[in-house]
């Protein structure tokens, strides 16, 4: 699309992209790695899901693209003079954030607790989701600030409809494989949320790399 912009380096970039200028392509690698939380988390959604319907797939793709979208919004507007407040506490607040979801799906596998699908995906069981799986995505923004030729619009938006994409595609993935299985595989979800959760804080805290 001949779209070019400086790129510098910042945690969680892929370093050294061949050079010192950042390419549509190379912001497409950038959008799937941050999509890759949202897509995670958007299969365990479609393991809650009895009969899938596409407004399930298009609620999810919308608050996961939608604030991938706006979290570099807001970090490109807020600058680097905030850039430490934010790397110093959005591990936490993922991993508290997907603990207590995981947590939550957990409970309800073994207890045998049926979650009705209007409420798991409504606007209170959605944001927290989309908050812990986007918070990354805000750094992200603060560094796309330091950036004199970056074009923030088509960024965040090609960011946006990445996440869409994927997370949509996550929730009907997620269905197929929890319809014969939805206790077990709501509790392999909860599990995997934790530990999702668990990786990001340990990651942030350079106790495992991987």
């Amino acid at each position: 699309m001949g779209l070019f912009f400086v790129c510098r380096p910042h945690r969680g970039f892929p370093e050294n992209f061949g050079g010192c200028i950042m390419t549509t392509l190379e912001l497409f690698i950038i959008a799937v790695g941050l999509s890759m939380d949202a897509f995670a988390v958007a299969i365990c959604k479609g393991l809650s899901v009895k009969k899938l319907e596409l407004k399930h797939m298009l609620i999810v793709g919308l608050y996961f693209g939608a604030f991938q979208g706006l979290m570099p919004l807001g970090g490109y507007f807020l600058g680097r003079q905030f850039e430490s407040y934010i790397t110093k506490f959005d591990h936490w607040i993922a991993f508290v954030l997907l603990g207590i979801i995981g947590a939550n799906m957990i409970r309800e596998a073994l207890g045998g607790e049926a979650e009705e699908c209007g409420c798991s995906f409504c606007v209170k069981a959605m944001v927290p989701m989309a908050v812990a799986t986007s918070i990354d995505a805000l750094a992200v923004g603060v560094t796309f600030g330091f950036m004199p030729d970056v074009n923030i619009w088509f960024a965040v938006a090609f960011i946006g409809v990445i996440t869409f994409v994927l997370s949509a595609i996550g929730v009907k993935i997620g269905n197929v494989f929890g319809a014969r299985f939805k206790a077990k595989a709501e509790f392999a979800g909860g599990v995997i949320l934790v530990l999702m959760g668990l990786k990001i804080l340990l990651e942030h805290l350079e106790i495992i790399n991987f």
